[in-house]
């Protein structure tokens, strides 16, 4: 993306409506985003919903560019706080129950409407991306492939990693369905998959007595 300006900041003692219409801006630009598609996403656009002049929203983000990607930016801040916030593995009274708890819970934090906007601002200016973006899809592999090594425990790295990528592309792929479909997505039926095909592989890599899932029926 190309570079914004640096948003100035109130001298006074206006930060707290500032922040919150810097706030209101980024969630109508999310909803015209989930609701309309990128393609609806245009600088005039995004003003008129957020009830605002173009000049508010290049004071507060630089440029169209800028305002997408603190959209992005506040998306991946969010996945990643939830993902490295889940419940640990330690609670779940089973394998199988440790596997699905991490699968919906991931699912869940995928499938917020702001994760589903940056995901789709990401791939439609891949072309412009610059290195923040790109550094955000590294950090958040890294947070799934440490809740795979979690779930994976006493598995061999290949068969951690094996699972840290299963996850992230059924995750990519579940939202990227969403966006080009006009309902809402039922996606219980693939998680409930992915769970049995992580368990599968568990018992089938796992040495005796270290993370088998042994029957889940």
């Amino acid at each position: 993306m190309a570079p914004n300006i640096a948003p100035r900041r109130p001298a006074g003692g206006g930060q707290p409506r500032a922040d919150r219409t810097r706030e209101a801006v980024l969630d109508e630009t999310v909803r015209c985003v989930v609701e309309e598609g990128f393609a609806a996403a245009s600088a005039k656009h995004i003003a008129e919903r957020a009830g605002v002049t173009w000049g508010v929203v290049q004071y507060h983000f630089g440029d169209r560019d800028g305002l997408l990607m603190a959209v992005v930016d506040r998306g991946f801040a969010q996945l990643l706080d939830s993902l490295r916030n889940l419940p640990p593995s330690s609670s779940a009274p089973n394998p199988h129950t440790r596997v699905e708890l991490v699968v919906h819970a991931a699912w869940e934090v995928f499938s917020s409407p702001t994760s589903r906007a940056s995901l789709e601002i990401l791939i439609a200016t891949r072309a412009m991306r610059d290195k923040r973006a790109t550094r955000h899809l590294v950090e958040l592999h890294s947070a799934i492939e440490d809740l795979s090594r979690d779930i994976a425990e006493g598995l061999d790295s290949p068969h951690a990693a094996a699972i840290s990528d299963l996850i992230w592309a059924t995750m990519r792929g579940l939202v990227i369905s969403q966006l080009i479909v006009t309902v809402p997505l039922d996606a219980g039926r693939e998680l409930a998959a992915l769970v049995d095909v992580i368990c599968a592989y568990l018992d089938r890599h796992s040495t005796p007595g270290a993370g088998a899932t042994g029957s889940h029926s």
